[in-house]
C-alpha cells in the first residue's frame, strides 16, 4: 500500500487549535503542501524514470564487480575491492531502490521490474511484511505511541512517555547488537510477535509471516553465502569471500540504522499521543510528520547514499514522491515551516548520530 498525506484521517475543522496552529492555519499549511505535491507529481517524466534506471544499473554494476573481486579475494586487494563494491551495491539497492520502490515512487512508470508489487529488496525481511509494519502504520501513524510500533522497534525506549521497565537498562546494549544486525532485528520486528502476544494477530497470520521470513533468509542465505563462495573456494577464496559478505552486510546495517534513527530520534523530533491526533485534519497530519522526523544535512553524495532519507521530514510528507525530487521540495518546505512557527529539525550526521545515542544511554534510565 503506498501511503501519502491523502491517507490521513480526515474531518471537519474544529475551533481549538493543534500543534500550536489555529486550524485556519492548519488548512492553509494542508493547501500549501498539497499544492508542492501536486506540482512534483504533474512533472513526473522520462527525466525520472532515466534518474532510478541508471542507479538500478549502476547499484548492479556494483554487486557483479563485488563478487567477481570475492571470486580472488585471498589477495588482500581484491578482498577489500569486493567488500566495498558490494558494500555500496547493498546500501544503494536498500536505500535508494528498495525502500523507495517499496514506498510505490515509481509505480506511475508501469515497469514490471521497479514496482512496488513485484520488487523483492535485498534484506532479510521480505517486502511484503516491511510493507505492512512500515507503509501502513509507520507512515500513517508517526510518531504516535501505541499506533506506530517504529517507536523504540518494541525492544528500545524512545520516549519519556513510554512506561520505564527495569529491561530498558539494556537499552544501550541492545542498540549495540540491533546497529550491525539492523536488518534481522527489522525482520523480527515485522513478524509482529507484539501483536500476537497482545491477541490482535492470530496464530495463522503469524506462523504465515515466520515461514515468509524463513524463505526469504534461505534465499539470502544462498544468494551470499553460497554461490560465490562455492565459486571462490575454486581459486582458494571460499573461507575469505564468506568473511567479505559478512562485512558487507554488517556495513550496509550500521549504514541503514545510523541513518534511520537519525531521521527519528535525535532531538527536537516530537512524539505524540492518541488524544493528541483525535479528529485531526490532513492539514494536521502534514504539520505532526514535519514534527515527528528529522533531517541530515549534507551534500548531494550524502542524500543519494541515504536514499535521500537524510530528508526525512520530506519523505514523510510524501512519501510516495521519487526520492530524486525531495532536495528539490526541502526549500519550500522549511520556509512554509518557518512561516508557520513549525519546528524543522535538522544537523549533520555527526551531531545526528550522538543525539540519537544519546536518547538511547538516557532513556535506559528511569
Amino acid at each position: 500500500m503506498t501511503t501519502n498525506a491523502t491517507d490521513a484521517p480526515a474531518t471537519a475543522n474544529r475551533d481549538t487549535s493543534a500543534y500550536g496552529l489555529t486550524e485556519t492555519q492548519l488548512a492553509e499549511v494542508e493547501q500549501k503542501f498539497d499544492a508542492i505535491r501536486a506540482d512534483i507529481f504533474d512533472q513526473r517524466g522520462e527525466r525520472d524514470a532515466r534518474y532510478i534506471r541508471r542507479v538500478v544499473r549502476l547499484q548492479r554494476s556494483l554487486e557483479m564487480a563485488g563478487r567477481t573481486s570475492l571470486l580472488f579475494s585471498r589477495r588482500k586487494r581484491f578482498w577489500w575491492a569486493g567488500v566495498g563494491a558490494l558494500t555500496l551495491s547493498k546500501i544503494l539497492e536498500n536505500m535508494e531502490i528498495g525502500h523507495n520502490v517499496l514506498h510505490g515512487q515509481w509505480d506511475w512508470m508501469n515497469d514490471k521490474e521497479i514496482h512496488s508489487t513485484t520488487w523483492e529488496w535485498d534484506f532479510v525481511t521480505p517486502s511484503s511484511g516491511w510493507k505492512r509494519t512500515h507503509n501502513d502504520a509507520h507512515h500513517v501513524w508517526t510518531n504516535v505511541v501505541g499506533k506506530d510500533y517504529d517507536v523504540g522497534y518494541n525492544v528500545l525506549r524512545m520516549d519519556e512517555t513510554q512506561p520505564w521497565r527495569p529491561k530498558n537498562l539494556l537499552n544501550p546494549l541492545i542498540n549495540m547488537v540491533l546497529a550491525p544486525g539492523f536488518e534481522w532485528g527489522i525482520a523480527l520486528y515485522d513478524i509482529e510477535l507484539n501483536r500476537y502476544f497482545d491477541g490482535t494477530k492470530s496464530k495463522e497470520d503469524t506462523l504465515r509471516d515466520i515461514k515468509r521470513t524463513l524463505v526469504k533468509l534461505a534465499r539470502q542465505s544462498a544468494k551470499d553465502f553460497a554461490l560465490t563462495p562455492a565459486l571462490a573456494a575454486l581459486t582458494g577464496s571460499g573461507k575469505s569471500a564468506v568473511k567479505g559478505f559478512v562485512a558487507a552486510n554488517v556495513l550496509r546495517n550500521l549504514w541503514a540504522h545510523s541513518v534511520i534513527f537519525c531521521g527519528h530520534f535525535p532531538d527536537g523530533v516530537e512524539v505524540f499521543s492518541e488524544a493528541d491526533i483525535e479528529n485531526e485534519t490532513r492539514g494536521g497530519w502534514y504539520v505532526r510528520q514535519v514534527m515527528g522526523s528529522a533531517n541530515i544535512d549534507g551534500s548531494k553524495l550524502m542524500h543519494f547514499l541515504s536514499g535521500n532519507l537524510s530528508l526525512q521530514i520530506e519523505h514523510h510528507l510524501f512519501p510516495d514522491m521519487p526520492s530524486n525530487r525531495l532536495a528539490e521540495v526541502a526549500p519550500k518546505v522549511r520556509k512554509i515551516c518557518q512561516e508557520y512557527g513549525i519546528s524543522y529539525t535538522s544537523g549533520p550526521l555527526p551531531a545526528q548520530v550522538f543525539k540519537a545515542w544519546r536518547k538511547v544511554f538516557r532513556l535506559a534510565l528511569p
